[in-house]
């Protein structure tokens, strides 16, 4: 390694020494470079192994390193969704002493694409509505925070199935900026439009390379960002009168909010001077209502609509098996070690790629409906398992970027329940 080089990392990696900074970040040799699916960036970024994980390296300026380094990390501690900064690798130099361009390392985020990989052949409508409708959940949240983003895109994020939708990720912060005051509507409405035209400009794209479906309308898609949008925003943020009469709303709001996901810590509530009308507006809202109760519950980690999913399972095995005195901390753990833990335990080891646990949960019990549907009877749990491994997890592509080590450590199967063993499977019940 020629030259002095300086790293700046949060979580000190000796790793990061091994790494052949000496050279051009497009001439890395394939033995560093892990082949995944990358999208679309202003810069050189690859992906290369570190310390048995896959770290993303963009080549940028020292100061645009430096600066959305340090985004990402005040973005980590408010909570918003985005990749983890691991170093700024500045100071680098050839063999022969010429500068090279500073790096910014980030942890690849565990089962996550980026829009271009969440398709085989052709992007479909329902698809790509969805991507954009977790964009727009996304774009909320950072302007919630006081983040004018500046270059809002399908490029600059990255997706993770959420049972059945998907949850986006802040990946390119560089243009990010933080006002304490919060952002005026211009600025929200700024980034918005940036937003709709960065999403028609790349579904266009798609288009003419024939990389669409034929009933996609990318003018119709980008779109439906800002409508998505002001609807979620107005819900979270917009005042509401009623009646005095019609205290019942004050619930019912609260109660929406948490259906999408949103918490609220404080509600400002005001009658007028009569007494009969009642005011009521959202003070501070935060994201992960029912990631927070599951893990509260399990300590299982998991998107929104998962722990949705999750919970709901959770809420009918309690109703199942519930006695007088159980808690839910107790039906939680039962849940957990009866259920979920023998579910994922079943799949195999080859296949733990394929997609998070959460996520083949969510699978399997969408499988398991739908063969009951068509079977016209009750699917055991096990035969369910047995038929989403063989029929459709084993035809996906892996998803996970995680390398496990050589010496990991090996867990052994578990049998699920089946029709002989003298407990029936909890679901046929309910």
């Amino acid at each position: 390694m020629s030259g002095s080089l300086n790293i700046t990392s949060a979580t000190a990696d000796p790793a990061l020494l091994d790494l052949p900074w000496q050279l051009p970040l497009d001439a890395w040799p394939n033995e560093n470079i892990a082949a995944l699916p990358k999208g679309i960036s202003r810069h050189l970024v690859r992906f290369a192994h570190l310390s048995g994980r896959v770290v993303a390296i963009k080549e940028t300026t020292s100061e645009m390193a430096k600066r959305e380094y340090d985004m990402l990390r005040t973005l980590q501690t408010l909570e918003i969704p985005c990749v983890e900064p691991v170093a700024v690798i500045t100071n680098r130099s050839d063999e022969d002493g010429d500068p090279l361009n500073s790096v910014l390392v980030t942890r690849h985020l565990k089962f996550s694409l980026p829009y271009r990989a969440l398709y085989s052949q052709t992007l479909r409508p329902d698809t790509a509505t969805r991507l954009v409708d977790a964009l727009a959940v996304l774009l909320v949240r950072v302007h919630m925070v006081g983040l004018f983003w500046g270059d809002v895109s399908l490029s600059n994020t990255l997706f993770r199935r959420d049972a059945g939708a998907f949850a986006a990720y802040l990946v390119d912060a560089e243009t990010g900026q933080l006002y304490s005051g919060g952002l005026s509507n211009g600025q929200r409405e700024n980034d918005l439009e940036i937003a709709r035209v960065n999403i028609a400009g790349e579904l266009m794209d798609l288009e003419a390379g024939g990389r669409v479906a034929d009933e996609l309308d990318p003018i119709r898609v980008s779109n439906g960002i800002v409508a998505a949008y002001r609807l979620l925003w107005k819900e979270l943020t917009g005042s509401e009168s009623f009646a005095s009469s019609e205290r019942w709303r004050i619930r019912e709001r609260v109660e929406r909010l948490n259906n999408l996901g949103f918490d609220i810590d404080e509600l400002a509530i005001k009658t007028d001077n009569t007494g009969t009308t009642v005011r009521i507006q959202p003070k501070v809202v935060d994201a992960g209502h029912h990631q927070r109760r599951l893990l509260r519950l399990t300590g299982l980690d998991a998107e929104e609509n998962q722990a949705r999913r999750l919970l709901n399972d959770l809420d009918s095995y309690r109703a199942a098996y519930a006695q007088p005195d159980s808690d839910e901390e107790m039906m939680a753990h039962e849940w957990l070690v009866r259920v979920f833990e023998p579910v994922v335990r079943a799949i195999p080891r080859e296949l733990k790629g394929k997609l998070e646990p959460a996520e083949v949960f969510h699978q399997l019990l969408d499988h398991r409906w739908f063969m009951a549907q068509n079977q016209s009877r009750e699917i055991p749990l096990a035969e369910a398992v047995t038929s989403y491994v063989q029929d459709v997890l084993r035809h996906r592509r892996d998803e996970a970027t995680v390398i496990e080590p050589p010496t990991g450590s090996i867990t052994l199967p578990i049998s699920l329940p089946t029709d002989a063993d003298a407990e029936p499977d909890w679901r046929l019940k309910v």
